[in-house]
């Protein structure tokens, strides 16, 4: 497994979060993602922490894996961060740094951001991970079903969102690749003025680009050669059904959100 970026990637396994229909997987992130936004206190706080982590601690994927393939996340987690701590000034005086007065509204502020943009990150994540490509194309073609009615190109959406998502840590592997074989030609990312970096990364993107062309290129030849036609008339090797375990799954949900209205301020 490529531990640089986890989104995208799927870790086989048979743990319970594995085994949830992916609607539901589904249709649970939609909505976590939108009452993190509602939580304003500590305890609520504390609730989509718990939820996340437990998720995370459920799906039986390495701890450590998820968290290193975070890396290229904590940079904007910290980055702002660090702007609320700089930026806001509202509040008490906490101390001074560096002799930037720090106030009480811009930790608050900066913490609260960050969380939020962790919680995100964290709990999207373990749908591809723990989801295979098919699965979220089956799920996001049956949630979008109504939509066919208004002659809506349901499946072809749901396609292409799951190869981007496909996708994601491929590209990430030939950036790598190409960073690497450019480096050993003498091309230096790190160093120079802020011009010379941007000059340096030509040569990196040029090929990506191309690479990335040449994929689609070889992929949409793949499906023709196999008489793909779009959705009219596909059949379903696996139909989705929903189960206990989905059914307890929204039961813990519902009272996640319960418990976050109940604890705000």
């Amino acid at each position: 497994m490529n531990s640089s970026m986890v989104i995208g990637q799927y870790v086989p396994g048979d743990s319970v979060v594995h085994r949830i229909d992916p609607r539901a997987k589904i249709a649970v992130i939609f909505f976590f993602v939108i009452i993190v936004f509602f939580a304003n206190s500590v305890m609520s706080y504390g609730l989509l922490t718990l939820f996340a982590v437990a998720s995370a601690a459920s799906s039986k994927v390495p701890l450590p894996f998820i968290m290193k393939g975070l890396k290229p996340v904590w940079f904007l987690i910290i980055f702002t961060f660090l702007l609320h701590l700089f930026v806001t000034r509202q509040g008490e005086v906490l101390f001074s740094l560096f002799g930037w007065d720090i106030y009480e509204e811009g930790v608050i502020q900066g913490a609260v951001l960050s969380l939020r943009f962790f919680l995100l990150i964290l709990v999207t994540s373990l749908l591809t991970l723990t989801t295979t490509p098919i699965e979220i194309t089956d799920a996001i073609e049956e949630l979008l079903g109504p939509l066919k009615k208004v002659r809506f190109p349901v499946h072809e959406l749901a396609l292409m969102m799951s190869i981007s998502l496909r996708f994601i840590p491929t590209l990430m592997q030939e950036t790598e690749k190409i960073s690497k074989a450019q480096a050993s030609r003498g091309v230096d990312f790190r160093t120079g003025s802020f011009k010379d970096r941007i000059q340096a990364i030509v040569p990196l993107l040029v090929p990506l680009f191309v690479s990335a062309f040449k994929r689609a290129e070889e992929l949409a030849m793949a499906m023709e050669a196999r008489g793909y036609q779009g959705g009219e008339g596909r059949t379903k090797l696996r139909e989705l059904k929903l189960g206990k375990r989905d059914f307890i799954l929204f039961a813990v949900f519902l009272l996640l959100v319960v418990g976050l209205f109940v604890t705000r301020n």
